[in-house]
Order: structure tokens, then sequence, then C-alpha cells
């Protein structure tokens, strides 16, 4: 496949990715009567549950790939990337609200870039320093917007919010940094049998939660409650889950980590463009130039790995 095609793809199933995973976040504010382990607790069993039907008409040919190296690395990165990260979103969406949570975890391009550079793959560190400049810019004028608009009363939330949004950030910066080399260390398993081991995986380990997530979880819920609170986790098990990680993998194998990593940024974008809609308003003056530096710092770094570059010769 040329270098030009790779881009257009990687483009494609990553723009793609982030329009499955911006509504995560919204996610916890739709349960918002469910505590944050709750809410992780439901989704990774549902992804648990689809995956291992998805994987029904090919089970006895991928398990005869399995080996015990590839079901350690599935646990500790969907401890990391699923379990571990989705506790610390939804403490951030319930204290301090979408748009914080959003363009906090939107500074992953920023810190997966940077974590995993290496030396003559993808466009070289020096080069991205001026857009991933504008993308800490725009996560700077956010946390401002947000607590200003918390006010003294609201501070401690916020930052009990900004705690979860920024564990959510360093273990999805582990996880799609060791993903990525994992899978281009394993071709043995397609972008599509991984997200669904990845699923298996995750769904096994969310067992280990599910008690003291429900006997321990606080209030009682109606039986609407509770049909909202599984239609809301399959929904994202398998638009986020199933079909987003699908679509991440498959970026992930075609592009260079110093341009996979920027397009997460299309995770914030629509998670915004979610908040905004569910909340019934437009974003106010520094959510719109946050949006607008963090968007500019992405496309800046993807003009630098235009044909011809140096990324798109190493993807």
């Amino acid at each position: 496949m040329t270098p030009s095609r790779n881009l257009l793809l990687g483009l494609t199933c990553g723009v793609i990715a982030g329009a499955f995973w911006g509504g995560v976040f919204l996610a916890p504010k739709l349960l918002a009567d469910f505590t944050p382990l709750q809410a992780t607790a439901g989704r990774y069993l549902a992804y648990g549950l689809a995956a291992a039907v998805l994987l029904v008409p090919s089970w006895k040919a991928v398990m005869a790939r399995m080996d015990g190296r590839d079901w350690r690395d599935l646990f500790l990165l969907s401890l990391l990337g699923n379990l571990i990260y989705y506790v610390g979103l939804a403490v951030a969406v319930q204290s301090a609200g979408v748009a914080l949570a959003s363009l906090v975890i939107g500074l992953l391009p920023v810190t997966i870039t940077l974590v995993g550079a290496r030396p003559g793959e993808g466009t070289p560190l020096r080069q991205l320093i001026a857009p991933l400049a504008l993308i800490v810019a725009g996560g700077v004028c956010i946390n401002l917007d947000a607590f200003a608009a918390a006010g003294a009363a609201g501070a401690g939330r916020t930052m009990v919010g900004l705690a979860g949004a920024l564990l959510a950030l360093a273990v999805w910066t582990a996880y799609a940094v060791w993903n990525a080399r994992r899978l281009a260390a394993t071709p043995k398993f397609n972008s599509h049998e991984w997200s669904l081991l990845t699923g298996v995986a995750t769904g096994l380990l969310s067992l280990v939660i599910v008690v003291p997530a429900f006997a321990l979880g606080g209030k009682g819920h109606a039986a609407s409650a509770w049909g909202l609170f599984w239609g809301v986790s399959f929904a994202v098990a398998i638009g986020a889950s199933v079909i987003g990680n699908g679509l991440w993998n498959a970026a992930s194998r075609l592009l260079p980590l110093s341009l996979s990593g920027q397009l997460i940024v299309f995770e914030t974008v629509f998670a915004l463009l979610y908040g905004f809609l569910h909340e019934e308003r437009w974003p106010r003056p520094l959510e719109s130039v946050a949006i607008v530096l963090m968007l500019a710092g992405v496309l800046w770094s993807a003009r630098r790995h235009a044909p011809g570059g140096q990324g798109l010769h190493q993807a």
C-alpha cells in the first residue's frame, strides 16, 4: 500500500473512531444516578459479552494462535486502557462536566507523541513542537474556563474532576503507546481480532469489580433506570469499544505514532459536540478558543506528515 493511501485510510479510520469514542464522554452524564464504578462495570461487561459473541465464528482459529504472553498483555492493556481509564473519565465527567474532561483528555495527542516518539520513526519530534504547543494552549484555555465557570463553591468538585481526567490521560497514554507497539509486533492477529480479544479480557476483568460496584453502589434504582443503564452500556460497548477500538487499531497500524496520536483530538471534538447538544448550549468563548487551538495543532501536525514526508515512509 502506498504512503499516500496509508495516510488517507489511516486518517479516515482515526476520525470515525473519534466520532464513536466521543459518545463515551456523554455516557456518564446520562448515567448520573449511577456511580463511576457501576458505569465502568456495566460498559465492560457489555463489551466482554459483545466481543465474545462476535468471536464465536472464528473462536477456535483465534484461540489456536493465542499464547500466555498474549493473554498477559491483553489483561494488562485492558486494565490500563479500559477499566482504570473509564473510572477516571466517569469521575471527571460527573464532577467537572463533559467539556473539562474531554479537553484535558484531549491532550492525548501531546502525551502520546512525547512518550511514544522514537528516533527515525515518524516525523522528528522537533518538527512537531509548534503544533503540540497549540494543543497545550488549548488545554490551558479549557482549564481556565472550567474553574471560572465553577466559581468558589464548585472549585472542590472541579479539582476532583481534574484529578480524574489527569488519571485517565496518564493511563490511556501508556495504553496507546504500548498497544501500538504490540500490534506492530503481533501480525498473527488483525486489528479487529485484537480489539475483540481485548474485549474478552476486559469483560473477564470487569467481573472482579461487579460485586463492589453493585453491592456497595448506594441507592436503589427503578426498572426504567436499569433499562437506560444497560441500553447506554451496550451502545457504548458496541460503538466505542468494538467499532471504535477496531478502527483505532487499524489507524495505529497504518500510521506512525507521531501522527496517529494526533487523531485522538477528534474524540475531543465529537465529545464536545455531543456535550453541547446534551446541555443545549453554545460553547463559551474560552471553550471555542480551546477547540480552535487544538484542531489547528493537529491539522498542522498532519501537514508535517504529508506525502513524501519522513513520517509516511515509516508507516
